[in-house]
């Protein structure tokens, strides 16, 4: 089976190059107008050709590809950058840098939440002279 000729799902194709984590998370994102294809929002089902460019919105970046080759099944990062370019226009980049610098880590900042556990013996030995 020649699966270079196969049609392939842009959901999956999304997948497979690791736009996104799961499939399920890219047919989200299909669906809510995250990816675009030529500024024209499309279905998850919409057939991945060479050539195509796409627009993509994710939580952490915004990028611009352009689909070089189909992959599908998922791969290495490695192997999956070889099917696709990054075009991305120069001012989405600056602002992927910024989103990038603020972007939430889970970690909290330090000298803000709960108080250490110095911090809180001090304050018990203060409500207790009181």
């Amino acid at each position: 089976m020649n699966r270079s000729s196969d049609k392939l799902r842009l959901d999956k194709y999304l997948w497979a190059i690791r736009i996104f984590k799961t499939r399920s998370q890219a047919t989200s994102a299909i669906d809510e107008g995250k990816v675009k294809l030529n500024s024209a929002n499309i279905k998850p089902s919409r057939t991945v050709a060479i050539g195509d460019k796409y627009t993509i919105k994710t939580p952490a970046r915004r990028w611009t590809i352009e689909v070089t080759g189909l992959l599908h099944d998922r791969a290495a990062y490695e192997e999956a950058i070889k099917n696709y370019v990054d075009i991305t226009p120069e001012e989405d980049k600056l602002l992927n840098q910024q989103i990038g610098s603020s972007f939430y880590t889970g970690k909290r900042q330090s000298k803000t939440g709960h108080p250490t556990k110095k911090q809180r013996r001090d304050l018990e030995d203060f409500f207790e002279d009181q």
